[in-house]
């Protein structure tokens, strides 16, 4: 990987890039085109990892409702994705999980793998070497647990009197982000609960010492956070015992009532799996049977996670995106010239109109004044709309030339009213909630699996921002708070941090376009900044790509190989700071052509979206064809121009 030259194109150079982008771009409007549903949107495979269908193999042994066609496709899928040395990672070509790991092998052993065949001794092997059942995150625990292959006494304690806290109170349940909250609130009755299921079989082979699994380790010193949390969580275990039961009776209904009323129409819960599946444990331990209405639609729902593939193979999505994928497509076609009044564009934009949410949410307990006016991620998801989606669709929705133009202003007002009211005090935007920032969640013992709160990001503040500008409040005072707070996060490199997407060139991609069509003038010093690092960190072979390793080592920033959605961001960028006669983008649109499988679509077997940074990676499958289409579209076209007029 080298730093691109600083030299300008050959006219004829130019227009043979040209010619080929446009050639590339209608083959890749032709395929996202053949993508659409009848019914208006677009939705991709969401791929994370094995831990989503060993859990769910888990579940359905913990329920009794096993069935072996789905054991043996789940179980099929499970050994495609393991590794030569008997491991499973959480993303392509990353390194081995212990937690994942563990849970696959436990997953392929309810499938009838013995554990002396040689894939499965490869990988308990490498558990032991790894220190074990012990050094497994906590979640992979509280599975094991559910058996009898770790005990309860030996996990981080979460009473369920917690709902009872008040939300000026630290810890209390809005303290978390949504995706947290939802999860944690249904294991509070299962910690409560501590239930326990026959084990199937022993797994002694996944201790360094089945005669002692947890060995005991000292703890952190008392003036620490970890310290502190430690010495709180032998409390709780201690008032577990004493728990006045009255009270712990009324905490349990209390939880249960929080999670029937979050049920959505289709059954599930915040639209992700994670939290679904807790759910619907912790109803059934309070006595909710399977065959009850929020039981059945509950585990219907799940199933509709489910991919079921050519081979044979189950794979389960975390989430499904048809509202995110289904704005990015629409702004995608927009931009690469696809007529406005275009039958592809009216129907999405119809579509996009159906979904969005009038009713209030958690956001609203921070809120309760603000009438809603979002759009979900999701299908169906209406307590947790979520901003950049709410953004985005906004600039989408404005990309069509609708019969009915009065339903999109509309749409558009109060979607305004919604973002605007949801601005952080920091004048930035977080993805679900307000000033979500409380560090304490995060210090919990319990809370291991990833980030549990919703900070304001570079991402989403770009994304709305950009759209402000679109509607007209460039100069609005939250917008130029918005510019600020963009400015003030730049990196020293140049870059901008990725929450929601790997990483810096995700970031970086979402800021400079922002920025620009807020005003910033090219020559701004931090579009420069972004400029150089962008060229500093192309591949040799034209295209850009970061690894997941960035989110945690400063060597990986901007380093990977080349992806199309990364070098779709890159180029995004690029092109708005006003690159286009520049030998980066030139490079990177011809790596865009020369990739571009025969269908018109990219293939992409890296993960370049982030659920959790780190933690939970995630392959969009989509996002291999909408990015590009994009970048492709305003190379051919030219940005998006012209600031719609103020929205009241």
């Amino acid at each position: 990987m080298t730093a691109t030259p600083t030299v300008q194109p050959s006219e004829s150079s130019e227009s043979k890039t040209l010619s080929v982008a446009r050639e590339a771009t209608a083959r890749a409007v032709d395929h996202l085109l053949s993508r659409q549903d009848e019914r208006g949107w677009w939705k991709g495979d969401l791929e994370t990892n094995v831990t989503m269908d060993a859990e769910d193999l888990m579940l359905r042994q913990f329920l009794g409702i096993q069935d072996p066609d789905t054991l043996d496709a789940a179980a099929r899928y499970l050994r495609s994705q393991q590794a030569t040395d008997g491991t499973w990672a959480t993303f392509h070509g990353g390194p081995p999980e212990l937690s994942a790991t563990i849970e696959a092998y436990v997953a392929l052993r309810l499938a009838g793998d013995e554990p002396d065949a040689p894939h499965m001794a490869a990988a308990s092997a490498w558990v032991r070497s790894r220190g074990g059942i012990a050094s497994s995150r906590v979640f992979t625990r509280i599975w094991l647990a559910l058996f009898g292959w770790w005990r309860w006494e030996d996990l981080p304690e979460l009473p369920p009197e917690i709902i009872y806290f008040p939300k000026w109170l630290p810890l209390n349940i809005y303290d978390f982000g949504c995706w947290a909250r939802q999860t944690i609130v249904p294991l509070t009755i299962v910690s409560a609960k501590r239930p326990v299921r026959p084990a199937p079989f022993p797994l002694d082979e996944l201790h360094t010492d089945p005669r002692r699994p947890n060995p005991p380790r000292p703890l952190a010193p008392v003036a620490s956070w970890d310290g502190v949390f430690q010495r709180l969580d032998r409390a709780l275990h201690a008032y577990h015992k004493v728990a006045f039961r009255p009270l712990r009776r009324a905490a349990l209904r209390s939880c249960a009532r929080w999670i029937v009323e979050r049920q959505e129409n289709d059954g599930c819960w915040g639209g992700i799996q994670p939290p679904a599946v807790y759910s619907v444990i912790a109803l059934h331990l309070l006595g909710y049977d399977l065959d009850h209405p929020v039981m059945r639609a509950g585990l219907e729902s799940l199933d509709r996670f489910a991919v079921w593939r050519e081979d044979g193979s189950r794979m389960i999505e975390a989430c499904q995106s048809p509202v995110w994928d289904t704005c990015l497509a629409a702004i995608a076609l927009a931009d690469a010239g696809l007529a406005p009044n275009h039958p592809a564009l009216v129907k999405a934009a119809d579509w996009m109109l159906t979904e969005q949410i009038d009713r209030p949410g958690d956001w609203s307990v921070r809120r309760p004044g603000l009438p809603s006016g979002g759009w979900a991620f999701e299908f169906h998801n209406d307590n947790y709309p979520d901003i950049d989606d709410t953004a985005e669709v906004i600039l989408a929705l404005r990309r069509v030339d609708h019969p009915e133009p009065e339903r999109i202003e509309a749409a558009v007002r109060r979607a305004m009213r919604w973002t605007l009211g949801m601005q952080s005090k920091n004048g930035a935007w977080g993805a679900f909630d307000v000033d979500n920032t409380s560090p304490l969640p995060n210090k919990l013992p319990f809370c291991d699996f990833g980030e549990v709160i919703d900070p304001p990001s570079a991402d989403v503040t770009a994304h709305v921002v950009e759209m402000l500008a679109h509607e007209g409040r460039t100069y609005d005072a939250r917008t130029r708070r918005g510019i600020s707070w963009l400015l003030a996060e730049q990196e020293p490199s140049g870059a901008w941090f990725g929450r929601w997407g790997t990483n810096y060139v995700y970031g970086t991609g979402s800021v400079v376009p922002a920025l620009i069509a807020a005003g910033v003038p090219a020559s701004h010093p931090a579009v420069r900044r972004a400029v150089r690092w962008l060229e500093s960190v192309q591949n040799e072979d034209g295209g850009w790509g970061e690894d997941q390793r960035s989110y945690l080592d400063a060597e990986w920033m901007g380093r990977g190989a080349s992806t199309a959605s990364q070098t779709a961001w890159a180029l995004l960028a690029l092109l708005a700071a006003g690159e286009r006669d520049g030998a980066a983008v030139e490079r990177g649109v011809t790596w865009l052509a020369e990739t571009q499988r025969q269908d018109g679509s990219w293939d992409e077997p890296y993960f370049t979206g982030t659920g959790f940074p780190w933690d939970f990676s995630i392959n969009y499958h989509l996002y291999r064809q909408v990015f590009p289409v994009t970048a492709l579209g305003r190379y051919v076209h030219g940005e998006p121009t012209g600031a719609r007029p103020r929205s009241s």
